[in-house]
Formats: structure tokens, C-alpha cells, sequence
């Protein structure tokens, strides 16, 4: 791979990425990539010929350099950084699938009708695969940490290591060439390391803190839309027609009458009447 092709695929995932996402990119790129190919393979070399020991026995040295140093410090930094760089051209290509879909959809539909709004912008399956990047990327810095650590006991290199592997004849003392530039470079990329390890963390913090909020405004307006046809009444706004309607009240039927009753009935009142009246005629 040229440097224009590496160039264009680090561009397409810094188009795509969050603020944290192009500080990690810088950071990869600038203290890492470039320190490595200017600096740190430079300083490593051909380090077997600087691993000078006191004896010498015919493929001493050769099995000393191999027990201490099984995989070479710029070897695994070379794997680390393609391991490191694969997940996030994940999520180039997951938006050159959309832009493929979006190519057929608009050819079969036309230029009015859209299948996506944005295909750079991270909703649905891209908001996924870019956290799935993320994970990929922490994962993988925190693995190569610990081999790093789990090789050579730790991150320091010592200036002198002693040696009883065969066939060396007895215990031989080894000496690493260039043991202070090496340790310097080996704390320069472990640091390098864990800081973009925290800005993974602190990317995938934002991401998700920023799906809760846009899922909390969706769940809002929804509440809003539902209580808005019931909501109640002013009386002074409006008195009569924000007021509920009444209940409709059914009214029992009447009990009919036979006919004649009622005639019969006001006849019988008024005799009473009648009879109870004082007689005014007699004085």
C-alpha cells in the first residue's frame, strides 16, 4: 500500500469520526506512525548484532537474544498499529455500502426519493459498527499491552541480563545495545498507547451519553403529543366552548293514562273545592 491510498483511507475515517475520533487519529498518525518510521526502527535496527555477550560459544548469543527477546519491540508495534488501524476502515466501508445502496436506490426511484438523509451520519446500523470499531480498537491497544508486559516482565529494559540457556557453558552475562534510547522509546509508545486507550473510552462515553439524550427528546415530545388534546380548560379564555358537554340524561317514559281519567279526576277536585268553600250568599 502507497502513502496516497493510506492518506485517503485515514481521510475517509476522519471525515466520519467525532472530535475524539480525529484527536485519536492525530495521535496514531503524528506519535505513533510517524515516530515509529522515522525514530524507532532506527534505533532498534538490527539489534542482534548490538546483543553482546561474554563468551564465545558458538550459539550462545544467538539463544540469549532469543530468551529475552522472542518478538521484536518494533515487530510488535508494527502488528499493533495494523491491528490498531483495521477497525475504523470498518467504518469507511460501511458508509461506501450506503452510498452504493443510496446510487441503485435513486437509479431505480429517482433523484426525488432518498434512502437516506445522510449515509455519513451515524444512525442505525453505522451508529453500531462505528461502537464495534471502538470496542475493536480498545480491545486490541489493551491486548498488545499486556503481551508487551507479559514478554518482558515489564516495560523496562535493563542494561545487563544474565544468561544460562544451552549451550552456553555456565552463566554468561549479555549486554543490549542502546538500552536507554530503547527504554525512552518503549515508555514514549506505551504512553502513546494508553492515551488512546482513554480516548476510546471517552469516545464511547459521548456516543452513548448522546443516544440517551436524543432517545429522552423523542420519548418528551411524544408525551407532549399526547397530552395536548387533553389538556384543560381556561374559563376565562373561553368560557362555553372549552367546556366539556354534559352527560345526556335519558328520561323514563311517562306512565300511560286510560282515557277519561284525567277528566274524571279534575271533577272530583273541584266538588271538593266546592264543599270546603265558605257560603258568602247567606250574610
Amino acid at each position: 500500500m502507497d502513502w496516497k491510498t493510506f492518506q485517503a483511507l485515514l481521510s475517509g475515517v476522519n471525515k466520519y469520526s467525532t472530535a475524539f475520533g480525529r484527536v485519536w487519529l492525530s495521535v496514531v498518525f503524528v506519535f505513533r506512525v510517524m515516530v515509529y518510521v522515522v525514530a524507532a526502527e532506527r534505533v532498534w535496527g538490527d539489534e542482534q548484532k548490538d546483543f553482546d555477550c561474554n563468551t564465545k560459544q558458538p550459539g550462545c548469543a544467538n539463544v540469549c537474544y532469543d530468551h529475552f527477546f522472542p518478538i521484536s519491540h518494533i515487530r510488535l508495534w508494527a502488528l499493533q498499529l495494523i491491528f490498531v488501524t483495521c477497525p475504523s476502515f470498518m467504518v469507511v466501508m460501511h458508509v461506501a455500502y450506503r452510498d452504493e445502496r443510496e446510487r441503485k436506490y435513486e437509479a431505480k426511484h429517482g433523484n426525488s426519493k432518498k434512502l437516506y438523509l445522510n449515509t455519513g451520519k451515524k444512525h442505525g446500523g453505522l451508529w453500531w459498527t462505528y461502537m464495534f470499531s471502538l470496542f475493536a480498537k480498545t480491545a486490541v491497544e489493551v491486548a498488545f499491552l499486556y503481551i508487551l508486559h507479559h514478554i518482558y516482565d515489564s516495560f523496562y529494559l535493563p542494561r545487563l541480563v544474565k544468561c544460562e540457556v544451552l549451550p552456553c557453558p555456565n552463566q554468561v552475562d549479555c549486554y543490549i545495545g542502546h538500552p536507554t534510547e530503547k527504554k525512552v522509546f518503549t515508555y514514549f509508545m506505551v504512553g502513546a498507547s494508553a492515551l488512546c486507550i482513554i480516548l476510546n473510552i471517552c469516545e464511547i462515553l459521548y456516543l452513548i451519553s448522546k443516544r440517551f439524550v436524543r432517545i429522552a427528546n423523542k420519548i418528551k415530545r411524544r408525551h407532549r403529543n399526547v397530552k395536548a388534546p387533553s389538556e384543560e380548560y381556561n374559563d376565562e379564555d373561553d368560557l362555553f366552548h372549552n367546556c366539556p358537554e354534559p352527560r345526556k340524561r335519558t328520561l323514563k317514559a311517562l306512565p300511560k293514562f286510560k282515557p277519561g281519567y284525567h277528566a274524571v279526576a279534575t271533577l272530583k277536585l273541584e266538588e271538593k273545592l266546592r264543599a270546603s268553600a265558605p257560603n258568602l250568599s247567606s250574610s
